[in-house]
């Protein structure tokens, strides 16, 4: 018989299914920018759109992975006299030069050699959102997705809005606080949706929307207190696999009645969202267990979706822009006449896209990412945190690995 300690599920060290969980938002991104956007010609064409168009929630994992990572660094370095240098160091080196470098590329050096496609010089016009990180407001505002190739930078705003904040938040209160707190952002995040969708603001602008976003960030955030409990790691991830299960039967029978009646759509889209973000919840804790407990573990812990999953950053800024210049020369109509067939022209787009995009990540991050990420062992927490505040910070049962950070 194997001892009750023995059996205990210990997260420590660096943790492969989180680069997996990584991989497949990603995936999901790409396949809504290259197979959810185009226009079905057949039934298959129509049920592969279709399953595109789902990749949207690729940001919501994404979101929830987020909360759960940056958490569980806050709260196992609490007690580190340089807590916010090093915290904001490391985020600066990991998002600021591959984001910066892009939009000078866009907006500074390519305009001095060729004239930007038309849409992306409108973009160019608005550009101070993006410097600033406040693309979100800008697209809630026109209610669409006005900034053309560098839209999708709206989530990188979200990102970095609680980036800023949640330090602070994290660092001014006890674990048993937080939890509260959390569990109030999410209602509070769902009634501010609820609200905005019940009187007929656009989806797009409750979508984009920071305050009607963060109860994703902080579901992973919850679920990260929580694992700090004495023992909450193993429960949490003991209980996820029927904890999905539940979430997920729960959002297919919202899911058909708003298909099927279109009854009380205001009020059940935004539910839904939030059910999502529970439901990725528990798939990021399956991701956790050990590979020989789970099939869902093993998914996740695989090469495949864990390259995804290593170059996730440079893949979401650049298929972006990839995906936008793909329509705008047309590639899906020009595939279409030189294959003959459309299913197969939908097909050739998507490995295309993807292809390119992991082409172009992979080289972004070998020769350029790289020497910013070394600098992160600059900004490394102290290993011996003997001042952490009693509840604030547990076990190493919940720490991440600085590769994950």
């Amino acid at each position: 018989m194997v001892s009750a300690d023995a059996e205990r599920i210990r997260i420590s060290g660096h943790l492969p299914g989180l680069d997996g969980v990584r991989g497949l938002a990603i995936l999901m991104v790409m396949g809504i920018h290259f197979v959810g956007d185009a226009t079905p010609r057949n039934l298959g064409e129509r049920i592969a759109v279709k399953l595109g168009s789902y990749g949207v929630l690729g940001v919501d994992l994404f979101f929830v992975l987020s909360g759960f990572l940056i958490t569980g660094l806050l709260l196992d370095s609490k007690g580190d006299p340089r807590y916010f240098r090093n915290f904001y160091a490391r985020r600066t080196l990991r998002i600021f030069p591959l984001y910066y470098m892009v939009l000078a590329l866009l907006f500074l050096v390519l305009p001095l050699f060729v004239a930007l496609p038309p849409p992306l010089e409108e973009a160019r016009r608005h550009q101070a959102w993006l410097w600033t990180y406040t693309t979100n407001f800008y697209l809630a505002a026109k209610a669409s997705w006005a900034l053309t190739y560098v839209s999708h930078f709206w989530s990188l705003a979200i990102e970095e809005h609680f980036y800023l904040l949640w330090p602070l938040v994290v660092f001014s209160f006890r674990r048993e606080t937080l939890e509260r707190i959390c569990l109030g952002v999410i209602g509070v995040a769902l009634a501010l949706r609820l609200a905005l969708s019940v009187a007929g603001v656009s989806e797009i602008s409750i979508s984009v929307l920071t305050p009607c976003r963060v109860d994703t960030l902080c579901i992973g955030a919850l679920l990260a207190v929580v694992a700090r409990r004495e023992g909450g790691a193993d429960a949490l991830v003991r209980s996820s696999g029927k904890a999905a299960l539940a979430i997920l039967a729960v959002t297919l029978v919202v899911s058909a009645w708003c298909a099927a009646t279109k009854i009380g759509l205001p009020v059940l889209h935004p539910i839904r969202g939030t059910l999502f973000a529970m439901f990725f919840g528990a798939l990021t804790l399956m991701s956790i267990q050990r590979a020989g407990q789970s099939f869902v573990a093993r998914v996740f812990q695989s090469s495949g979706l864990r390259m995804f999953g290593k170059y996730s950053y440079g893949l979401y800024v650049y298929h972006g822009l990839l995906s936008w210049h793909m329509l705008y020369l047309g590639i899906g109509e020009r595939l279409e006449a030189l294959l003959g067939n459309s299913s197969l022209a939908l097909a050739a787009r998507a490995v295309l896209g993807v292809g390119f995009s992991l082409l172009v990540a992979v080289v972004s991050y070998e020769l350029f990412e790289k020497r910013f990420l070394a600098l992160k062992r600059l900004f490394e927490p102290r290993k011996d945190l003997s001042a952490v505040p009693a509840g604030a910070a547990a076990a190493p049962a919940a720490s991440v690995s600085a590769a994950q950070r």
